[in-house]
């Protein structure tokens, strides 16, 4: 199985980013126009946190809050859970069933390189299990 350095050489190291002090709205707007699941929240270089569209369905309206009026330093999940570039996609997996999370920020120390979503996961996986099916139907058929 393959390692998330291996999604992120596809996929690359784009990820959308704000700061904690943005409100929902304004963050709900970005994620809309870039047709993501979720930021990351990085303050003074730093990552602290990560907004997912879970996290606003779920807190929003249960703090009695409005998107306009609130930071999203109050409805992140501060400290998210990380991966970096060498753990498997299998780790990857299991973190994001086992934590039931769709989204791993990937830092190689303490510098953010990427982020990986369950569709990246699935997407590798599939891949993989296609060249194996065709090694496998190669070999039968020499």
């Amino acid at each position: 199985m393959g390692k998330v350095k291996d999604i992120l050489k596809t996929k690359g190291n784009n990820v959308y980013s704000v700061e904690p002090s943005i409100m929902v709205y304004a963050a709900i707007e970005l994620m809309c126009q870039k047709n993501i699941g979720g930021l990351l929240i990085v303050e003074n270089g730093k990552l602290v946190g990560i907004f997912t569209e879970r996290d606003y369905a779920r807190k929003l309206n249960l703090k009695g809050k409005s998107s306009k009026n609130t930071p999203l330093s109050e409805l992140m999940t501060q400290n998210p859970i990380t991966v970096t570039p060498e753990n498997s996609i299998e780790d990857c997996m299991n973190l994001m069933t086992g934590k039931f999370i769709r989204h791993l920020p990937v830092v190689d120390g303490d510098q953010l390189v990427g982020l990986v979503s369950i569709g990246d996961v699935v997407k590798h996986i599939i891949e993989e299990q296609k060249e194996i099916i065709e090694h496998l139907e190669n070999y039968i058929c020499r």
